[in-house]
Formats: structure tokens, C-alpha cells, sequence
């Protein structure tokens, strides 16, 4: 019970009923069954989701704002934000290609929910595969390459919850492009970065 409290977001809850309500249940003397209390704890739940969606969606806006301001971060037509920090002199990836790369995902507040370097082991996929971020990012990238993205929300999960991740959530991404393996016939135009033609791979 404690456990899926937690992960519900629910925190605000009387201890003192929850006792009396698993005493009256256990002596056979429950308000309402199990259906019903099942029913009104999803509800509950969804409600609290939805109430964090929407103060996420402000709180990632706010920060996509004031971050597109900062040195060396490019801003593309999707709203999708990117910084390299390391140039690669490899292939660019096309939207149809697989690439394997180390990665390090982080909300806004710091917040780690997936990462291969913590893992130890890179990932490979194919980059039609992802949310639309990564499968747009990843094309401005090198092979060798090192960049940070910050993808709003709407190229990412939207108001969805995944795991660790609230809805509207804003996530960081540093990624490093390892290998790239193009699938030959299938090449796609790839998106212009600010200010240029749209890459070709090379």
C-alpha cells in the first residue's frame, strides 16, 4: 500500500482513516466494495496527475525561455533546443538509420530517469524508433559527437506519465553519437538546423 501510494503522487492522505478504513474492512463492515474504492482511488489519481501536467507544462515553458537565451543553444521551427558540446567528424544520421549511443536523461529539476552511462552499456536503435526529439535531434548530430537536447514535452510524452517522468515534462538529454548505421534505400530529408540548408549525410 505504501509503495503504491508513492507512486500514485498521493502524499496528503489522513493516516488516522486510512486505519480505520482498513480496520472496518477487514471486519467486513467497508463503506463501499472493492470496485467502488478502486474506482474512486484511479480517479483520484488521474486527477492529481492532471494537476501536475499542467503546473509541469508552465514550468517547462518558463524554463525553454529563459534557456533558449543561452550561449550556444540553437532553437529549430519544432521548438526542439540543442547545444553541441562536442563536434563529431563522422555521418550524420538520417530519420531512418540506426545508431547506437551512450545517453544521460534528466528532468529540469535534476531528476535522472534513465541513462546507458549509468548502465555502463551504449543503445542501439533505429531512429524512427523514439520520441520525435531524439528522431529530429539526432540528425543535426555527428558521429563522435557530444550534444545536450532539451526537448519540450510535446516532442517527447506530452501529458502522458512514463515511469519517472510526470506529464508535460520537459527532458535533458546528454547524448553521445558512437556509430552510425545507415539503412541504404530508405534515406529521408533531413530537418535544417537554424540559420542553414538542410544536411545531407556525408
Amino acid at each position: 500500500m505504501a509503495e503504491t501510494l508513492k507512486k500514485s503522487g498521493i502524499n496528503n492522505y489522513n493516516e488516522e482513516l486510512v486505519q480505520k478504513a482498513i480496520s472496518a474492512h477487514l471486519a467486513g463492515k467497508a463503506s463501499f466494495d472493492a470496485v467502488t474504492a478502486d474506482k474512486i482511488y484511479k480517479e483520484e489519481s488521474k486527477k492529481i496527475a492532471d494537476q501536475k501536467a499542467q503546473a509541469n507544462k508552465k514550468i517547462g515553458e518558463d524554463f525553454l525561455a529563459s534557456n533558449k537565451k543561452t550561449n550556444g543553444v540553437e532553437v529549430t521551427t519544432s521548438g526542439l533546443q540543442y547545444k553541441h558540446t562536442q563536434e563529431g567528424i563522422g555521418i550524420q544520421p538520417d530519420a531512418n538509420d540506426k545508431v547506437t549511443v551512450h545517453y544521460h536523461g534528466m528532468l529540469i529539476d535534476g531528476t535522472v530517469f534513465d541513462s546507458s552511462v549509468q548502465r555502463g552499456t551504449p543503445a542501439t536503435f533505429g531512429l524512427n524508433q523514439v520520441i520525435p526529439g531524439w528522431t529530429e535531434g539526432l540528425q543535426y548530430m555527428k558521429e563522435g559527437g557530444k550534444t545536450t537536447f532539451y526537448i519540450p514535452s510535446e516532442l517527447a510524452y506530452g501529458s502522458r506519465s512514463q515511469n519517472k517522468i510526470p506529464g508535460n515534462s520537459v527532458l535533458i538529454f546528454e547524448v553521445e553519437l558512437i556509430k552510425v548505421e545507415p539503412v541504404e534505400g530508405t534515406a529521408s530529408a533531413k530537418p535544417a538546423a537554424p540559420g542553414q540548408a538542410a544536411p545531407t549525410k556525408k
